[in-house]
């Protein structure tokens, strides 16, 4: 979205935020002085979370005038108990950059590998860029704003639960490994949560005909940012945080187009106590899909397994399967898609890829939901 008429208030300035600190009430002020501007978009609203009053009270008062507020946390909105605007102010989410954003410019590898945060991409240094990005982000937002109280346990829970992306969150096994509490793994988890860090997929158990896992899957909201918090050695295979990389991918993909078409779906994950499971789950009221995601160039019988335990389940279920070859064909009832290809054609407001889908917007067509970038 860009705005050039609107006016921006940047509250990632010290000097702005002690000066709306001291009087929320200035924020009036500016709306006075630029009686030629409809559009005041407030950057880092809960580093001030008092101006949100005052938002709302301007809102009343002058119906023609616009207010974006934007923010990464909402955790000290909630902690200080703030005016929400409850039916006065619609939310939506900005996720990392789709592929159908970026079109050709997308890379597979190169969002496997930097991820999708634009701040990250739009740089020549992106490797350092998103090294530093969570430490600043990090110091800023959890230092700052005293969310805990030992950095030191908090940067090993980081490494330690690095290991639990794509994969099922023992909060008790982070808790072992970073010789902390279990109560502060879950603190730790709820404050990467409120600074949309990371998510919790729960498993789908409608109309369940098995023993289920209990346990959520845990993920880092970009690729980038897992792979620059994982570390890595001679004992870790390359193949093992790659094929996490590429789930996560495919998640923040799927979450992005159900957040940006209005969330007519939600996301879900399907594990059996037998082991068998399925990634992804996405429900909604006409739609149950299953997405497997294999980090291979070939799909063999066993890959489809899963799929068809969770087709025995539910048989007016679709099943798909992206994996890292060329060539797109059905197998066991089962549509098989080359993963970059369901990236690139994943569009806001379409559906997901059926049987008959031969992958239009992959091949050319733009998507008509998303701007150019």
């Amino acid at each position: 979205m860009q705005l050039p008429d609107a006016h921006f208030v940047d509250l990632l300035s010290p000097d702005l935020v002690q000066h709306f600190t001291a009087s929320p009430d200035r924020l009036r002020e500016v709306v006075a002085g630029n009686r030629d501007r409809h559009i005041f978009v407030v950057d880092e609203i809960q580093r001030v979370p008092a101006l949100l009053s005052v938002v709302h009270q301007l809102i009343e008062a002058n119906p023609d005038i616009q207010f974006i507020l934007t923010g990464s946390s909402s955790r000290k909105l909630k902690r200080t108990g703030v005016d929400l605007m409850a039916g006065r102010a619609v939310v939506s989410t900005c996720h990392p950059f789709m592929a159908a954003e970026l079109g050709a410019l997308f890379n597979l590898e190169d969002a496997l590998t930097f991820g999708l945060v634009p701040l990250v991409i739009a740089d020549k240094e992106r490797e350092a860029v998103l090294k530093a990005y969570l430490a600043l982000y990090v110091r800023e937002e959890i230092l700052m704003e005293g969310l805990v109280r030992n950095m030191g346990s908090f940067a090993r829970f980081l490494e330690a639960i690095s290991f639990s992306h794509a994969s099922l969150l023992s909060v008790a096994e982070v808790a072992r490994e970073c010789a902390v509490s279990r109560t502060t793994v879950e603190g730790y988890v709820s404050i990467l949560e409120d600074l949309l860090i990371a998510v919790r997929l729960p498993v789908f158990t409608k109309r369940a005909r098995r023993q289920l896992v209990g346990h959520d899957k845990f993920y880092f909201f970009d690729a980038g940012v897992y792979r620059s918090i994982r570390p890595r050695g001679p004992l870790d295979r390359p193949a093992e945080i790659d094929g996490a990389a590429l789930e996560g991918l495919v998640l923040q993909h799927l979450r992005a187009w159900n957040d940006y078409s209005g969330q007519r779906h939600s996301l879900h994950f399907w594990r059996t106590r037998a082991g068998a499971e399925v990634d992804f789950v996405v429900y909604g009221e006409k739609d149950l899909v299953a997405i497997e995601v294999k980090n291979a160039a070939k799909v063999s019988g066993r890959d489809l397994q899963a799929l068809k335990s969770f087709s025995s389940d539910y048989p007016e279920a679709r099943t798909m399967l992206l994996y890292r070859g060329q060539e797109q064909f059905l197998r066991d009832g089962v549509l098989c898609v080359p993963c970059e290809r369901f990236l690139k054609s994943l569009c806001p407001g379409q559906p997901l890829p059926d049987q008959e889908w031969r992958g239009g917007f992959a091949r050319g067509v733009p998507c008509p939901a998303l701007p150019k970038p």
